[in-house]
């Protein structure tokens, strides 16, 4: 007799849903199965998708899931391809990302020839916070229901683009997860070819934007 199984609604998104040929559908699992399971099964019904799981971003019940995130009767699973895009000349880097963010890094990747002047503004997680008394915080923790968010942030970059033409470079870049006081959960890039091209404003409505309409979900853990 087969064991227990169970269903779950896949939705693809962009170029996922290209590959897979149909916008959603449902699939049944043996129970105790997780997401690389699910990847296997998929290979197997859609093989286009094989080589786009190595960089495909999964969210089980709106949550950034990996491959050993167990599966439950029920779970809506959320697959797309990583964000990013935009000219040479124009880049445009959007992500959402569970490592560290570095400035450096990200300075390199949006830094083009033409451009005299970058602009970085982020949000960093506060050592001490003050409600009623002042409380510590332990660290804080952030979630997202990717697919949304990624189309948010598109959002914000070509509004930034649409008020601020002479900007080059645009990068939105949100931290998962847990973060430790004093690092940074989110920063905003923006470039010109001089500094008096609108940077200076477009990182702050870029941050603006994306605490108004992106959808990132925070819990501060404050210590006892």
């Amino acid at each position: 007799m087969e064991g227990y199984r169970m269903t779950m609604r896949i939705l693809y998104f962009a170029t996922i849903r290209d590959l897979a040929g149909v916008r959603e559908e449902t699939v049944s699992l043996p129970e105790g199965s997780r997401v690389n399971d699910l990847k296997s099964h998929l290979g197997r019904e859609h093989p286009e998708l094989i080589k786009a799981f190595d960089s495909a971003i999964f969210a089980v019940n709106r949550e950034f899931a990996f491959d050993d995130h167990p599966l439950e009767e029920g779970d809506e699973v959320a697959i797309f391809p990583p964000v990013s895009g935009g000219s040479g000349d124009h880049p445009t880097i959007l992500r959402i990302t569970r490592e560290p963010l570095d400035m450096n890094v990200l300075l390199k990747e949006i830094i083009t020839p033409t451009a005299g002047a970058a602009c970085v503004l982020t949000g960093i997680v506060q050592v001490h916070s003050e409600r009623d008394e002042p409380l510590e915080t332990a660290h804080r923790s952030y979630g997202t229901y990717a697919p949304m968010a990624e189309e948010q942030m598109e959002q914000v970059a070509q509004e930034i683009r649409e008020r601020w033409a002479s900007v080059e470079g645009v990068a939105l870049v949100q931290h998962l997860g847990e973060v430790q006081p004093g690092a940074p959960t989110v920063m905003v890039v923006c470039t010109a070819a001089h500094r008096d091209a609108g940077v200076f404003e477009a990182v702050r409505y870029g941050l603006d934007r994306i605490e108004q309409i992106v959808p990132i979900f925070e819990k501060k853990i404050d210590t006892e």
